[in-house]
């Protein structure tokens, strides 16, 4: 649920800090006065695609945050702890920063992400439905989404769609094998000749890097022996070694300790330098006994590599890249051998079908009692906002058979959703985009949001002027729909739920739980806009407003009052 936003210095907003309740909020004000302004500061918050433009005139930055209470949206605390984002299950911040040179930038709970992640957060914490979700109802995939999230299908909708790019994978591989069986006969005995050569040189992931150092080492091995038997007469063997003078300077040191302690500390020092330098005498003498020359082995590794070289400069790679180039070959080995064996492809293919078909087929049981609920439902509610004797209906078109005489696959099932619509008693349901008017297509859009909230896991819904084309006594029932809305928690989750709608009718905003004012003034020869909370008082001044247009009167302010007491 949101609880609050801060808006600095965006469009005509100096400075604006808000705080928001659980129910029905509305929010109104004059035309031009910047209601639309509280929607698009938050949706660059949720993570919307940001445009230049946006900072107030004069300021480099404007900065917007909002705070959300997330201790019931498993989704959201799921999302963070996958992200490896710091959350505390409770309270969650986002912030955008945009700048006047149209460079953004998108914090969670104070650390900088991508506006892309702002973006998949900001849908599992907020809902905004403006003129142009109603259009959106118009599409096919709209509606599909609907009917499956009603039904409860989400899950079984992304399983269907998963075993069909599974089928129509193997599908593409059994036609192409059938296309090019002579071209990939070839290049399967070609690609058998390399591998045999690859995995002949038995070459591990680690033994290239392993051979370089032993060949260092051996070419170097007399070098290494005479440099350390140099290094041992420094440290220990000759009459003047590093030791040898060193432990004459520890002995006169701890004379003289006697006289002053605090020459202690270079005493110290001196013998843990001659602990070390022991060591590493002592270190030298065992490697030495180790060491020798194996003219034999250094042979052998002379061929050795020579042979990966000869081997990597056949098939053009590096020598560290062999064993890749053998598990790349002998992977195509396999699936070519499978394109082959048109026996084994097709048995793929056709278990890859029937695993589909049974969740397709589930899909479609699962729609089709769905569409029965939701059509009832909402043709239910049609009738409460004036559309009497309306009907709607929830269309399962079956797509066309083909494929030995089964439906053909589709990744979204087998069949395809429509919304059908008849606007009165007597005619024939239509599709949706073919019959409703502007002024019934938000009362239809806002029906399903109503039918559907129950299902929806989004806390917080914004409809923004969604109540355009409607008047009259069917405002009221849009109100009172609005508020039944707001009042609707979601059944299996427990959540409160957040209504804020951005509306020009009395009728709606006399209905809302709590209720915010937009107005805009000038200040210092600069045009801003404020959001104030309104009191009663203020709420009968706003609504007679709206009632009543320039001049309000008393008998204004008394319809207002009652449409408020009502």
């Amino acid at each position: 649920m949101l609880h609050s936003l801060s808006i600095r210095d965006f469009v005509i907003v100096s400075q604006l800090d808000l705080e928001f309740e659980s129910g029905f909020t509305v929010l109104t004000g004059e035309t031009g006065a910047g209601k639309s302004i509280l929607i698009d500061a938050l949706s660059l918050a949720l993570g919307a695609r940001g445009e230049g433009g946006v900072t107030r005139s004069g300021c480099d930055k404007a900065e917007i945050s909002a705070i959300f209470s997330i201790a019931n949206n498993v989704e959201a605390t799921a999302w963070l702890a996958e992200a490896e984002l710091e959350n505390d299950g409770q309270e969650l911040v986002l912030r955008r920063v945009m700048f006047a040179d149209g460079r953004s930038r998108a914090y969670i709970n104070g650390a900088t992400v991508t506006v892309s992640q702002l973006k998949e957060l900001g849908e599992l914490l907020v809902d905004i439905y403006s003129q142009n979700a109603h259009h959106s109802l118009l599409k096919p995939a709209t509606q599909r989404l609907v009917l499956d999230n009603f039904g409860g299908l989400s899950a079984l909708a992304l399983q269907v769609s998963s075993h069909f790019k599974a089928w129509n994978k193997l599908n593409q591989q059994r036609v192409e094998a059938e296309k090019n069986a002579s071209q990939y006969a070839d290049e399967l005995a070609e690609l058998r000749d390399k591998a045999r050569e690859l995995a002949q040189l038995s070459l591990s992931a680690s033994e290239w890097e392993e051979l370089q150092q032993e060949h260092l080492r051996l070419s170097n091995g007399a070098s290494l022996i005479s440099g350390g038997e140099e290094c041992r007469e420094l440290l220990s063997e000759g009459e003047l070694s590093a030791i040898r003078l060193l432990s004459q300077v520890q002995h006169k040191l701890q004379h003289l300790r006697e006289f002053d302690t605090e020459i202690s500390e270079a005493v110290e020092t001196l013998d843990s330098a001659m602990i070390q330098l022991e060591e590493t005498d002592r270190f030298l003498n065992r490697y030495l006994q180790r060491a020798d020359l194996d003219p034999a082995r250094l042979a052998e590794l002379d061929a050795r590599i020579q042979n990966i070289h000869n081997v990597s400069r056949k098939y053009r790679v590096q020598p560290e890249e062999i064993t890749a180039l053998l598990a790349q070959s002998q992977a195509r080995i396999a699936e070519l051998a499978m394109f082959a064996n048109d026996g084994e492809l097709a048995k793929q293919e056709a278990h890859a079908l029937s695993a589909y078909m049974q969740l397709a087929t589930m899909l479609s049981e699962g729609r089709q009692l769905a569409a029965t609920k939701l059509s009832a439902q909402i043709s239910a509610e049609m009738q409460r906002l004036s559309l009497s004797g309306g009907k709607f209906e929830v269309a399962l078109n079956v797509v066309d058979k083909s494929l030995n005489a089964q439906q053909a696959p589709n990744a979204n099932g087998l069949e395809q959703v429509e919304f059908l619509v008849a606007g009165h008693a007597g005619v024939a349901a239509k599709p949706l985009a073919k019959t409703a008017s502007g002024g019934e297509l938000s009362r239809i859009s806002l029906a399903i949001r109503v039918v559907t909230a129950q299902k929806e896991s989004i806390p917080t819904m914004i409809f923004d002027e969604v109540d355009v084309g409607i008047g009259g006594g069917v405002a009221e029932v849009v109100g009172q729909l609005l508020k039944q809305l707001g009042e609707t928690a979601n059944v299996e989750k427990s959540n409160q739920r957040q209504v804020l709608v951005i509306t020009h009718l009395p009728q709606v905003a006399a209905l809302g739980s709590h209720h915010l004012r937009v107005s805009k003034s000038l200040v210092n020869a600069q045009t801003l806009s404020t959001i104030a909370v309104l009191d009663e008082a203020e709420r009968v001044e706003e609504i007679a407003r709206m009632l009543g247009g320039i001049e309000i009167t008393a008998m204004t302010r008394q319809h207002a009052q009652e449409m408020l007491a009502r």
